[in-house]
């Protein structure tokens, strides 16, 4: 009985797998990195709008970045993965992540969030598809593709605005709703 129950299961779903969308080889990974971004950038402009100004000088421990660093930090990351990945350069006014960022107040780490982003996506939208596939710096010896850093930033970004999240409830804000 049990066995003829877990066949007609089975059957039951084929219907369903047959009709589901297939990944085509020729998927537009360019618009579906754009889209993603879009809603990267609204959560993070969220997350940084949503802790006081005050609060961008708060550190949960002496070890961390303050919150202001932290916002200042990611956009510094998305200009220098973007420009690797595009072949193009950082905005001159975003300090390079391996600097010393020049103010972390509110207005400023919204303001380079912003560019960052924009930035990033207009380049990326001028981006031929082959560049997607170049090979733009080694990382610990191993080449890095253009697509592989603009995965990083993002994934880079999405880590350190969870870490930001922390930061906002350890102040008895309540985060952004997730995004997708």
């Amino acid at each position: 009985m049990k066995a003829r129950l877990m066949v007609l299961l089975c059957l039951s779903f084929l219907p369903n797998m047959a009709a589901a969308p297939k990944n085509p080889a020729g998927t537009d990974h360019k618009a579906l990195f754009a889209k993603h971004w879009q809603v990267s950038k609204e959560f993070t402009l969220a997350v940084a709008e949503a802790m006081p100004a005050e609060g961008y000088d708060f550190k949960p421990t002496a070890e961390e970045m303050s919150f202001g660093q932290l916002m200042v930090h990611i956009a510094a990351q998305n200009s220098d993965s973007c420009a690797s990945a595009t072949g193009t350069q950082t905005p001159p006014l975003i300090p390079s992540s391996s600097a010393t960022p020049p103010a972390t107040d509110k207005q400023t780490a919204i303001t380079f969030l912003t560019i960052s982003f924009d930035k990033c996506a207009k380049e990326i939208d001028a981006m031929p598809p082959e560049q997607w596939n170049k090979e733009v710096y080694k990382f610990r010896g191993q080449p890095v593709l253009a697509s592989e850093a603009l995965w990083y930033t993002f994934t880079h970004t999405a880590h350190h605005r969870g870490q930001a999240e922390v930061y906002l409830r350890v102040k008895n804000i309540k985060p952004p709703a997730w995004r997708f």
